[in-house]
């Protein structure tokens, strides 16, 4: 759908954050599958974190992706997805050495255009969901680049920015892609 917009790259790189500002102004937004995974099995009993199950987290990854993929069908204009289908796809590969079945649609999921949010050492930290470290990160940065051509997606760095800037790159980006007037299909 070229007016859904995925936002991938580098763990503790403002992903989150970003896309916080840009639901705070009104656009529509998902939040990142993984995170909610982590979040949920931490509340609970603690089971299904992917440092104990990569390939079970994985699979949740993914189905929880493309449930928010179709009930994203229902909002209008832009939808800014943080992490998303793809990123857990790549994960399930990682982990596995194969694709899982969903990936034969992946290439038609997105706008072609994807916001990467590069490495920044700066910024990154671990927490109660982000256990890795900024080499783990790094690493998964880079499969993920070599991952998104693919399936036909190009990385649009985000700059390196205070988030206000971030947000107004996207914003500007999202015109350029949906012009007023224009339906977005």
């Amino acid at each position: 759908m070229r007016r859904f917009f995925l936002l991938t790259g580098c763990s503790g790189s403002g992903k989150s954050t970003l896309l916080d500002a840009l639901a705070a102004e009104g656009m529509a937004t998902v939040p990142e599958p993984g995170r909610r995974l982590v979040a949920q099995a931490l509340a609970g009993d603690g089971k299904g974190l992917p440092w104990d199950d990569p390939k079970g987290f994985a699979e949740r990854a993914i189905a929880l992706a493309l449930d928010d993929w179709h009930a994203a069908q229902a909002l209008r204009g832009p939808v800014v997805f943080d992490r998303g289908l793809l990123d857990a796809i790549a994960a399930y590969e990682h982990v596995t050495g194969a694709l899982p079945p969903q990936a034969q649609t992946l290439g038609a999921c997105y706008n072609p255009q994807v916001f990467v949010a590069q490495p920044w050492p700066a910024i990154f930290a671990t927490d109660a969901e982000r256990q890795h470290d900024f080499d783990a990160a790094l690493a998964e940065y880079h499969r993920l680049i070599a991952f998104l051509p693919r399936f036909g997606y190009r990385a649009l760095p985000l700059p390196e920015a205070p988030v206000a800037d971030r947000v107004t790159f996207v914003r500007a980006v999202l015109a350029q892609q949906n012009p007023p007037g224009v339906p977005a299909g």
